[in-house]
């Protein structure tokens, strides 16, 4: 059939109906089936075993610089005598109904009644100048603010250092003169000083011109500095410091020289004027 002699409207139905026709065969053709191609499984990473786990470096502390030990005692040396209290003709003794200073039985022994007295005994000979001495304290009655020492650098005017401990556990420095007494180290507190009595305790006393350095029982307690007095003989004393007796003893005296010499502060450099 020849379509060119078909009338336009004739021509596409054909066109439409072979269109409906191709349609219809196209479906007869079977579809041609995708087959995927299967992914190899992934391998589970397996953990590394550390047979050797490494260990943490452990930090070292600085090393602390280890600090020579102090010696508050320099250049102690021979000993210039010692005093058993067996001659009582060295020793400035007394007695009253207030207080009184006796050489008996190897022992210094100054009492008070109480009211507020005090009691001095000096020994006659040497006159000392530098010097470390040391000697024992048997405290028997004492309470509160009495108190007890030892005395250096006195002078027959009166004047003296006295190296002071209370029954307040207290220990101080003070000098004597004739206008009155002057405190050169105020009371401060000691685990060495008894808070009373009965009790024992060893006084020592290091001097070098104007430098003073003081111990009870060989422990450092504090220094002073004053060029006042530079000379003089040891003592006792004891002083009574409110309505009650005190009484101490003092033995086992010693004296040792001293060759030191205190390091002298470096000066600044000065500038020398130009002309």
């Amino acid at each position: 059939m020849k379509l060119t002699n078909l009338p336009i409207r004739a021509l596409m139905l054909v066109l439409s109906a072979g269109g409906l026709l191709l349609t219809a065969c196209s479906g007869l053709v079977p579809i041609p089936t995708v087959t995927p191609t299967p992914v190899p499984p992934t391998d589970t990473p397996t953990a590394t075993i550390v047979w050797f786990p490494p260990t943490d470096t452990p930090t070292d502390f600085p090393t602390q610089p280890l600090v020579p030990t102090v010696n508050y005692q320099p250049g102690v040396a021979d000993q210039l005598f010692s005093d058993t209290f067996d001659q009582a003709r060295l020793w400035n003794t007394a007695s009253s109904n207030f207080a009184s200073a006796v050489v008996t039985r190897n022992q210094l022994i100054l009492s008070i009644n109480g009211q507020g007295y005090s009691v001095v005994s000096l020994r006659s000979q040497p006159v000392l100048g530098n010097f470390y001495a040391q000697a024992t304290a048997d405290i028997s009655l004492c309470r509160g603010k009495d108190e007890y020492g030892m005395v250096f650098r006195a002078s027959p005017g009166g004047d003296y250092y006295r190296f002071a401990a209370n029954c307040n556990s207290q220990v101080a420095l003070e000098r004597g003169r004739s206008s009155g007494i002057s405190p050169l180290q105020d009371w401060i507190p000691s685990g060495d000083a008894p808070p009373g009595g009965p009790a024992e305790i060893t006084f020592g006393v290091w001097a070098v011109g104007s430098e003073m350095r003081f111990f009870l029982n060989g422990n450092y307690q504090f220094s002073v500095r004053d060029p006042v007095l530079h000379s003089g003989t040891l003592g006792f004393f004891a002083a009574s410091g409110g309505q009650t007796p005190v009484t101490v003893s003092f033995s086992n005296l010693a004296a040792y020289s001293v060759f030191y010499v205190s390091p002298t502060a470096t000066l600044p450099p000065t500038r020398t004027p130009r002309p």
